[in-house]
């Protein structure tokens, strides 16, 4: 099936594979015979404006090259309304694409997955700072550790993709203390000393961090994690398992499912998607099928459809 296309690449992803990604997928969706308009900028912003401006000549469908940065940026510009995201994982994470089962290091498979026009309804999150401005994400904010880390990372030059990620945990860790929260789920509020608060529409963050292993962006609610306060030496104990997601038995791991959240603590900055989003208090809300993707599979047992 054939489109009138966007395409947003980031050729920085990935430790500059973006730029390859993207030229060769932009060659794959011509001759396929997609008319495409190249909205790719020098800046997110610039990004952002050209494919807007395309989106009022008439296109309905964006394609984006890149990490989870990148499809944060195709979620905020498509969720909400009735544009269509295509996702081509060059980034060095790729939870985002990887939860919608599109397979990294492959544009041909994910090119294919839009030649065929199958799409999907997924929920999404969005965000309301206290400022009245929103955010849209499609996979994990968090809160705390993760959150710190990523400010962390973003300030650091050296080194690039994933082990920056790794330094920044090692350089955080010796220094990082319980954070006072109040949590508040469809009006439940709790009071409590933790190491980190997540609110999941997906399974994982952070390059397979599967930090709520059930949560699924079909079912309507967030699973929000609360790791309730730790020693340190207990928290680097369980950390590591949050890779294959047994750390969801650890007596401090406390998870609720929500659609509405109110997340307040002093002096805490949200990240979501990997993007630094905010800071604290604010507000998330789930809203279903917020969100038409083209996926390789997703949990479609309350939408019905087919992966």
């Amino acid at each position: 099936m054939q489109h009138r296309l966007v395409l947003i690449v980031n050729p920085t992803s990935g430790r500059g594979a973006g730029r390859s990604v993207g030229a060769r997928t932009l060659a794959l969706l011509r001759a396929s015979g997609h008319e495409v308009v190249n909205a790719s900028g020098a800046s997110a912003t610039q990004a952002r404006e050209r494919a807007e401006q395309a989106f009022g000549e008439g296109s309905d469908t964006l394609v984006v090259v890149g990490g989870d940065g990148t499809a944060h940026l195709g979620i905020n510009l498509c969720a909400g309304r009735p544009v269509r995201l295509g996702v081509i994982p060059a980034g060095t994470g790729n939870d985002f694409a990887r939860n919608l089962g599109i397979h990294v290091g492959d544009p041909v498979a994910a090119v294919r997955l839009i030649d065929a026009g199958v799409t999907h309804r997924i929920d999404a999150g969005r965000v309301t700072l206290e400022s009245g401005q929103q955010r849209w994400f499609g996979g994990v904010l968090g809160a705390g550790f993760d959150a710190v880390v990523a400010a962390r990372a973003g300030r650091m030059r050296w080194p690039r993709g994933q082990p920056r990620y790794a330094l920044a945990i090692l350089r955080e860790l010796p220094v990082f203390r319980p954070i006072p929260y109040a949590v508040e789920l469809d009006g439940r509020r709790i009071e409590t000393r933790a190491m980190l608060v997540a609110v999941a529409n997906t399974a994982s963050f952070g390059g397979g961090m599967r930090v709520c292993p059930d949560a699924d962006w079909t079912d309507g609610l967030f699973d929000v994690l609360v790791l309730h306060e730790l020693s340190m030496p207990a928290f680097l104990r369980v950390f590591p398992s949050v890779y294959s997601g047994r750390h969801v038995d650890h007596p401090a791991v406390e998870i609720i499912r929500a659609g509405r959240v109110r997340l307040e603590a002093t002096g805490i900055h949200a990240q979501a998607d990997g993007e630094m989003v905010g800071g604290l208090p604010l507000d998330v809300d789930l809203v279903p099928a917020a969100l038409e993707v083209f996926a390789g599979r997703c949990r479609l047992d309350r939408i019905g459809g087919s992966p």
